[in-house]
């Protein structure tokens, strides 16, 4: 706490000396309402902490975002509930089931590469907006496919908009919510996920293939409208020079009661420090002062990847008939747990810190794939025949939930906090790109390596989630309470 504090104060003094040198005879900056020569406009200054109240604005533009996400968990959770209907009329092999329900990741990765450069260049929101284009494009496609060439070009182009959403999102609640509550909010992209899965995993019991189509495109409708009501972020205003915007957006954030100049000077000051360089090239990422946060947020997606959750999730379906337990059961189970766990998690992310959850959940999860693999190799061998649908479902259960409750939100949080502004379309785009190409890599063999070796496959899942327990405990900082601009410093020292 006290080494928290002293950094809190050493960046605050900066903060003032450089304001005092740029303007020192006036608040040129805080014009517009927040001068000291305007008595009548008394605003509430925020805390000595920097923390505010959270308004029904930041709730709002929250929401607005993550629907983005709930567009995500549709595409994600589609492949599992339509998989028996889709091979059946379009007469599917295996091979080109599993090219489908993958190729969602390929276009992932695609979006992924230039979602840092779109992002920045566009802003959030239009990045926002562009995503939507792929993806209700994409739906469309897939609604009309009479083969499978046109189901995989839907399919591609909805995981482009998906990889784009998946760094643009967190990125956006990150930059516009309060320190105090940063880690939740940004949680409810993996709340909204789940959400959009569990939707898809109940209805695709019931429902035509086709008609399903034209439900994932009905939120994507929705989040296209609610955009134009929602602020650009902050931080990339101020990064553009747009000062006199940055303060309005950061004035609608925080209430037109409140007095933001602290914050909004930190934010300016902080990016001209960041940014003295210019921005920063791919190349020049790999220098040693990024190091540490590099390790960190690619660690995290390549060991998310590893732990075999997309495949469990995308053949969720596949896993429960394998092990002789009726998948719609099985489906409907998880879609009715998930929400519950992730909204639980969503609470804890601010209270219990980040790396308590993500060590709990790889926990877990590595007991889920350990189970899975004794199930599938006791179904091997004959033994127990009767305890293998018991133990399929309870590790596909605990798998799919331990995931949602930390090590599929989690690391996008972290990617979204530790990186500087400079560095961030770079060092995201890297982060991104690693986590579709792994999760490509993950859905495609994953039909493949459970038709060779369903045991050995999950053996090695919970060998993974054995090493990123280890991993987070010696690497992963804890991020919990501190604003954007304190981590910035609490990592810069760890690297001196």
């Amino acid at each position: 706490m006290e080494r928290q504090k002293s950094m809190e104060k050493g960046l605050l003094r900066k903060s003032l000396s450089i304001r005092e040198r740029k303007f020192p005879n006036e608040d040129a900056f805080l014009e517009a309402g927040l001068s000291r020569k305007s008595p009548r406009e008394v605003k509430k200054p925020q805390n000595d902490d920097g923390e505010c109240r959270v308004t029904a604005s930041v709730f709002l533009s929250t929401f607005v975002a993550v629907s983005g996400s709930f567009c995500t968990g549709c595409g994600v959770g589609f492949s599992s509930g339509a998989q028996a209907g889709i091979t059946k009329d379009l007469s599917l092999s295996v091979a080109e089931y599993s090219m489908f329900g993958s190729i969602l990741t390929l276009g992932g990765l695609i979006g992924a590469v230039f979602s840092g450069k779109v992002a920045d260049v566009l802003g959030r929101k239009r990045t926002m907006l562009f995503c939507e284009f792929f993806c209700i494009t994409g739906w469309l496609c897939v609604a009309l496919a009479q083969n499978a060439m046109w189901l995989d070009c839907g399919r591609l182009l909805l995981g482009i908009g998906v990889g784009l959403f998946s760094y643009v999102i967190p990125v956006y609640i990150a930059e516009i919510a309060p320190k105090h509550v940063r880690g939740s909010f940004v949680f409810a992209n993996q709340l909204m996920q789940n959400c959009g899965i569990s939707l898809f995993f109940i209805i695709g019991n019931f429902i035509p293939w086709r008609l399903l189509t034209v439900v994932g495109l009905v939120p994507c409708v929705f989040h296209v409208f609610c955009l134009f009501f929602i602020p650009e972020s902050p931080r990339w205003l101020a990064k553009l020079g747009r000062d006199k915007e940055c303060r309005s957006s950061l004035q609608r954030l925080r209430g037109s009661d409140v007095d933001i100049s602290r914050e909004a000077n930190t934010i300016r000051d902080t990016i001209d420090m960041t940014e003295n360089g210019g921005e920063s090239k791919m190349s020049e990422l790999f220098q040693r002062r990024y190091a540490y946060p590099l390790i960190i947020g690619v660690g995290l997606m390549f060991l998310q990847q590893l732990c075999g959750s997309s495949g469990v999730t995308y053949y969720a379906s596949s896993l429960f008939n394998k092990g002789g337990f009726p998948s719609a059961i099985g489906t409907s189970v998880i879609a009715t747990i998930m929400v519950p766990k992730a909204m639980l998690a969503t609470i804890l992310v601010d209270k219990m810190g980040r790396r308590t959850l993500l060590m709990a959940s790889c926990s877990a999860m590595g007991f889920s794939a350990l189970l899975l693999s004794v199930s599938y190799g006791f179904q091997s061998f004959g033994i127990l025949p009767e305890l293998t649908p018991i133990f399929t479902c309870i590790g596909v259960l605990g798998h799919i939930v331990s995931f949602a409750m930390g090590m599929g939100g989690l690391p996008w949080i972290i990617m979204a906090e530790i990186f500087p502004m400079n560095v961030k379309v770079s060092a995201g785009t890297l982060v991104t790109v690693t986590n579709w190409l792994f999760g490509w890599i993950i859905t495609y063999t994953f039909n493949f390596m459970l038709e060779w070796n369903a045991s050995g496959m999950f053996l090695i899942f919970s060998m993974v989630s054995a090493s990123s327990i280890v991993f987070i405990y010696f690497l992963v900082p804890e991020t919990k309470g501190r604003s954007l601009e304190e981590i910035q410093a609490l990592l810069n020292n760890s690297v001196q």
